[in-house]
């Protein structure tokens, strides 16, 4: 069978502090005492364990995300890169990016990842208010973000990304507003945006602090998409914007439900084995049984009953069409195993159909979380 794409994932764990609304796994660690060397030689064996998995397969994109990936070493990550590309070919203009935070940034050191192989940079800036940043536990000043950013754009990455949150405590339209305004001005190529949630095992779960009303977040988030839009913004996923060209290609390949392997303490991979035969692998939590070898925690194969699901969730991000022929090419179902949830979605007026493609109403994207348990079998 013709696969679908494959992307890879790569955790680095390590954080200097942690972010109190941030539930992605992550460890905090004093600089000095990374055992960085040793994650990489373990990392290479747990990508060498996997390789049965994805056969003769091309990687399209590399994702280095964290944590704070900036906190290792680049001839570490260069040299990562490289291991990884004698055992596995890369397609020719592959995307690889590298999460990185504000507060450890150094232009040598990042001219030095550039030339180790990354080639889009996202950073998480949250926001430029120095009174919210505090609130969030982002320790950099307004000026020191600056300087950051400019350095970054002197380094000139093929793409740019910034994180921002809105929703934050504290947070007015006005402070909202004013970010994305001091976002434009730096003219990344990316810009995603995510409204603050309260996940089980954060600081801020357990400690919630006041947040904007509903109403003040709805207005930060209807506002977003008319002001990036007038800066030549596309919106394309729920949480994504870009200039036109520079989309997000591996987390694109995520939303479409291509296929990743994930590497490292607590990533994720979806892999297509056969036809309609999805196995999907959780790697260990547990930083120190990961560096002990215990690499995997949880394997286990995706019910056929649940494939449908899984992939519209994903595709319904997306501010496109979802093709029809896809379904068929990245599930390995006919088409016609959905047919009962498509005509009762087409008749709740959630989903437009037509020879090609399936597209949701507006109704659709308000009501999202209906729309997908239709598709609950």
């Amino acid at each position: 069978m013709k696969f679908p794409l494959l992307s890879l994932y790569i955790h680095i764990p390590w954080c200097l502090s942690k972010c109190p609304y941030c539930d992605f796994y992550s460890k905090t660690i004093d600089i000095k005492n990374i055992p960085s060397e040793q994650y990489i030689q373990h990392l290479l064996i747990d990508f060498n364990q996997s390789i049965h998995l994805i056969k003769s397969r091309k990687i399209y994109s590399i994702f280095i995300g964290g944590g704070t990936p900036n906190l290792i070493n680049p001839k570490h990550i260069g040299f990562l890169i490289q291991e990884i590309k004698k055992k596995v070919p890369f397609y020719k203009d592959i995307e690889i990016t590298l999460e990185a935070n504000p507060k450890s940034i150094n232009e040598e050191v990042f001219f030095e990842y550039k030339e180790a192989g990354i080639n889009r940079l996202s950073l998480g800036i949250q926001s430029f208010n120095e009174k919210i940043l505090n609130t969030i536990k982002r320790h950099y000043t307004f000026q020191e973000l600056i300087e950051t950013i400019n350095i970054i754009k002197k380094i000139n990455f093929n793409s740019l990304n910034f994180d921002l949150i809105f929703g934050l405590p504290q947070q007015t339209l006005k402070d909202f507003i004013l970010d994305l305004k001091y976002a434009k001005n730096f003219k990344p190529q990316h810009i995603s945006l995510y409204q603050l949630s309260i996940e089980p095992n954060t600081i801020f779960y357990k400690n919630t602090p006041i947040l904007p009303k509903e109403k003040e977040i709805f207005k930060m988030h209807s506002q977003s998409i008319k002001i990036l839009k007038k800066y030549d913004y596309l919106k394309y996923e729920i949480s994504s914007y870009s200039k036109i060209k520079y989309q997000c290609q591996h987390n694109l390949n995520y939303w479409k439900f291509g296929d990743y392997l994930g590497i490292g303490c607590g990533a994720h991979s979806k892999i297509t084995i056969q036809k309609n035969k999805i196995i999907r692998i959780i790697k260990n939590t547990k930083i120190y049984e990961f560096m002990n070898k215990k690499y995997i925690e949880k394997k286990y194969f995706v019910k056929k009953k649940n494939i449908p699901l899984e992939f519209f969730m994903n595709n319904f991000r997306l501010y496109q069409p979802c093709l029809r022929k896809n379904f068929k090419k990245y599930t390995g179902l006919k088409e016609n195993f959905i047919q009962k949830p498509i005509q009762k979605a087409i008749k709740k007026k959630f989903l437009i159909q037509n020879k090609k493609s399936w597209t949701t109403t507006q109704k659709g994207k308000l009501f999202l979380n209906n729309l997908l348990e239709l598709f609950v079998f």
